[in-house]
């Protein structure tokens, strides 16, 4: 899949805003896409709402588990979204930036996190629109 364009989500713990992300693009992109996911400073869980959001959707998140942040994951990246990772994040020059603004559901009820989700779905249709069109 040489030519698969690449998307890089990265918040601060990849367990929340980034995973979310990730699945549902992949989900939508139904393999048009590689969809990648990483955090500047990665934690030792999911997100247990965010999980349990998403499975509710019909995604599964089982694989996923928090990564780190690597110049190499980012050198990979056509596009690469950041969402509050502040000075952690890279920059490399040619690749397309954009910075999503969104709470940060680390510790909040899953009543409070599922408008979260609902916002990122909603751009991660978009963004998948501006990139190949409309979802199948």
């Amino acid at each position: 899949m040489p030519d698969t364009p690449v998307v890089l989500f990265v918040c601060t713990h990849n367990a929340g805003r980034s995973l979310a992300a990730r699945v549902l693009l992949d989900h939508y992109a139904n393999g048009r896409l590689d969809v990648r996911s990483a955090g500047s400073a990665p934690g030792a869980d999911l997100n247990p709402a965010v999980v349990t959001i998403l499975k509710e959707r019909g995604l599964d998140p089982s694989k996923d588990f928090p990564k780190p942040l690597t110049d190499e994951t980012a050198r990979m990246a056509d596009v690469i979204v950041t969402m509050g990772c502040g000075d952690e994040c890279p920059f490399f020059p040619g690749k397309r930036y954009l910075d999503w603004e969104l709470d940060d559901p680390a510790d909040l009820p899953i009543e409070a996190v599922r408008p979260i989700i609902d916002e990122i779905e909603e751009r991660v249709q978009l963004l998948l629109t501006e990139m190949i069109g409309e979802p199948d």
